[in-house]
C-alpha cells in the first residue's frame, strides 16, 4: 500500500503510536512523531512510497518530539530520539521537518553495515549509474535535481547504496534536499515539482525538501550498474569543464566520504576499489545547470 492510500485517521494513528513503517529502497524505517509539521510534511513528500504493517522488522526506528524539558513552553523546541535517548542538541521548532530527515541519514550512515555507503548523489540513465560524491556546497544537490528533472532516474540525494562486490548501487529515493540560493534556481529550472515547506535559520540556512517523482518511487528497489563517478564543483559562470580524474586519487576521495568503509574493513575497501575499477573518474566544473546536463546527457548517449 502507498502512504497516499492509507486512510487519514489510520496515518495519523500509526505515526504518533507505535510507528509509521516507511520503505525507502532497501530499508525500512519505523517513524514516530506527534508534531504537525512532521505528520504534514510525511504526507506530502511521502505520499507514493509504501508502507509496511506495523509489526515489521524495520532497520531504523526514530522519534522527532519536542524534547521534556520547561523550554517547550517559552522557546518551542524539538528533538530527534533513537533507542531511547536524544542524538542531537535539540533544535529549533521550525526545524522539524528537516530534523527528520537529517535524523533519517544519521540512523541508516551509523546502522546499516550489509551495504557499502557513500555520500554521494546517485542517478541512474539507461541501467548505468552515475555518482557525485561532493562536500557541502559544491551543487551535488542542485545538479541532482535538476538531473532528475531532465531524463535521470533518481536513486538518492545524500547515500550512494553499494554491493559488498561493488557490483550495483541501490537508492533509497527519498526527497532531495535544497538550500538557499539553489531552491530558486530549482524552482525556476523545474516548475512542475513538488516542494515541501521552506525552513528557515538551521545550521544549512533556509532548508527545504524536493518530493520525489511517483515513477521513481515505483522503481527504487532496481539496481544500476556503476558507469561514472564525477566529483562536481559548483562556480558562478563558469564554463562546464569535464575532467578525467586518476583513479587512486578518486578512490582516496571516495573512502573519505563513505560513512562505514572503515567500519566494513577489507570488505568496504574492497568494495570500492570494485567500485571505482568500475567506473570512468572525472572531476567536474560548471556555473549553470543547463551547460552540465548536456554534458551529462552526452555521457549517457556514448
Amino acid at each position: 500500500m502507498r502512504l497516499s492510500e492509507l486512510p487519514a485517521p489510520e496515518f495519523d494513528a500509526r505515526l504518533a503510536g507505535e510507528g509509521l513503517c516507511l520503505r525507502t529502497g532497501p530499508f525500512t524505517a519505523r517513524v514516530c512523531s506527534a508534531i504537525a509539521a512532521v505528520r504534514e510534511g510525511i504526507r506530502l513528500l511521502y505520499a507514493d512510497f509504501p508502507v509496511a504493517e506495523s509489526g515489521t522488522c524495520c532497520d531504523i526506528s526514530l522519534e522527532v518530539r519536542r524534547p521534556p524539558n520547561l523550554r517547550r513552553w517559552l522557546r518551542p523546541q524539538v528533538e530527534f530520539v533513537a533507542d531511547g535517548a536524544p542524538v542531537y542538541e535539540p533544535f529549533a521548532f521550525n526545524q522539524a521537518l528537516p530534523l527528520l530527515e537529517w535524523a533519517m541519514n544519521w540512523c541508516i550512515a551509523t546502522h546499516v553495515n550489509h551495504y557499502l555507503l557513500v555520500h554521494a548523489a546517485v542517478v541512474e540513465r539507461g541501467g548505468r549509474a552515475l555518482v557525485l560524491p561532493a562536500p557541502p556546497g559544491s551543487g551535488k544537490s542542485t545538479l541532482c535535481a535538476a538531473l532528475v528533472h531532465r531524463g535521470w532516474r533518481l536513486l538518492s540525494d545524500e547515500n550512494a547504496v553499494v554491493t559488498l562486490d561493488g557490483a550495483s548501487l541501490f537508492g533509497t529515493c527519498r526527497p532531495v534536499s535544497l538550500k538557499n540560493r539553489s531552491i530558486d534556481v530549482i524552482r525556476a529550472h523545474a516548475p512542475q515539482a513538488v516542494f515541501g515547506p521552506p525552513a528557515h535559520g538551521t545550521p544549512k540556512g533556509t532548508v527545504l525538501h524536493l518530493r520525489p517523482s511517483a515513477e521513481h518511487v515505483a522503481r527504487m528497489d532496481e539496481p544500476a550498474l556503476p558507469a561514472w563517478v564525477v566529483f562536481p564543483r559548483w562556480q558562478p559562470g563558469a564554463d562546464a569543464v569535464l575532467a578525467e580524474r586518476p583513479k587512486a586519487d578518486a578512490l582516496i576521495d571516495l573512502v573519505d566520504q563513505s560513512f562505514n568503509c572503515a567500519r566494513l574493513g577489507r570488505s568496504g575497501f574492497d568494495a570500492m576499489a570494485a567500485l571505482v575499477d568500475a567506473s570512468r573518474v572525472y572531476d567536474f566544473g560548471y556555473g549553470r545547470l543547463d551547460d552540465a546536463i548536456a554534458v551529462f546527457d552526452r555521457l549517457a548517449d556514448q
